[in-house]
């Protein structure tokens, strides 16, 4: 019996016919190819890592087209986080300046030279942790690499209120001379800005908090340390700053190629704040209408305008001699 009768469940095959009859038939063969190997992770868009690799692509093309600082992380920064300072020249020129730095990260073999000898030296007679790190960890923090195998950490920097750095400067013995910056976004030029407050007995710096640019490393180094002994405030708002002060007895003057009043002809000898724009976009128009005066400067030669930070300083040499004399 259990010679003759098939087992339940069994396949049975026809003759002729090759293959078998119970399953799809090949009909699913398609499905069933493989689709070839899996794509590295930077290439598969809802990946984290191809979101990295396309921010990192961004931050460079803005560096390739003069977006960065030299020797700064690509991308811009949050205000309010640190900063890393990158390359060997300007982590030297920061500690020289007096940067108040947090750490100094030497990347393990790195080639010794004297800006290297300097940085661990300084670093190390201003009380600044030095730490070396594997070269991956720079390398992760430049974007270029071009790192140099030294870094330096930056603190964000702490900011006052302009009510307070106006009733500071109201409270010193000389009458308030302030500067405010309108449009200013290179570092640079408010590094300089802040050297000239400095050097000719001004009280502050008056930056908006958006649209421009912030104490970042590239403005201490630019400062040459001024920013330590100068406060610098920032005001959400400038044209409603520009009015409380001058509702408190401050005038205000912006500085313009076509002002109404020359340099030769200004008093400042009261309070003050000169009010100091772009070369390209000057005074924006609500700040415009918030100065008392606008202030000129005459020039003998054919140059129509100025760097903002000479022309701030041009403006504080006349009134620190007035003041003086």
């Amino acid at each position: 019996m259990a010679g003759n009768s098939q087992r339940r469940g069994a396949i049975r095959k026809g003759g002729s016919k090759k293959g078998a009859v119970v399953g799809s038939g090949g009909k699913r063969r398609r499905g069933l190819e493989g689709r070839g190997a899996t794509p590295p992770a930077e290439m598969r868009t809802k990946h984290p890592a191809a979101k990295r690799a396309a921010a990192k692509a961004k931050a460079a093309q803005g560096r390739s087209s003069g977006g960065g600082a030299a020797g700064r992380p690509a991308g811009r920064k949050a205000d309010d986080g640190p900063e890393l300072v990158l390359g060997r020249n300007p982590v030297v020129e920061c500690l020289r300046a007096g940067v108040p730095a947090t750490a100094l990260y030497v990347a393990v073999g790195t080639e010794n030279d004297d800006r290297l000898t300097e940085s661990v030296r300084l670093a190390a007679d201003k009380g600044i942790s030095i730490l070396e790190v594997p070269r991956t960890d720079l390398d992760r923090l430049s974007a270029n690499g071009l790192h140099q195998g030294v870094a330096l950490q930056v603190p964000p920097y702490r900011y006052a209120h302009p009510d307070d750095l106006l009733d500071r400067a109201r409270g010193a013995a000389e009458p308030a001379l302030l500067v405010a910056l309108d449009n200013i976004s290179d570092p640079r030029n408010l590094g300089a800005v802040i050297r000239s407050v400095a050097a000719f007995g001004g009280h502050g710096v008056l930056i908006p908090q958006r649209r421009s640019a912030s104490v970042t490393a590239v403005a201490w180094r630019t400062s040459a340390g001024a920013a330590a002994r100068l406060p610098v405030a920032r005001a959400t708002n400038l044209t409603r700053t520009l009015k409380d002060w001058a509702s408190r007895g401050v005038q205000i003057v912006g500085l313009d190629a076509g002002g109404d009043t020359t340099l030769d002809d200004f008093d400042g000898r009261e309070p003050t704040v000169i009010v100091v724009g772009s070369e390209g976009k000057g005074l924006s128009r609500l700040v415009r209408e918030s100065c008392d005066a606008i202030l000129s400067i005459p020039m003998a030669g054919p140059v129509e305008s100025l760097n903002a930070s000479v022309a701030a300083g041009v403006v504080l040499s006349e009134v620190a001699r007035q003041r003086r004399a």
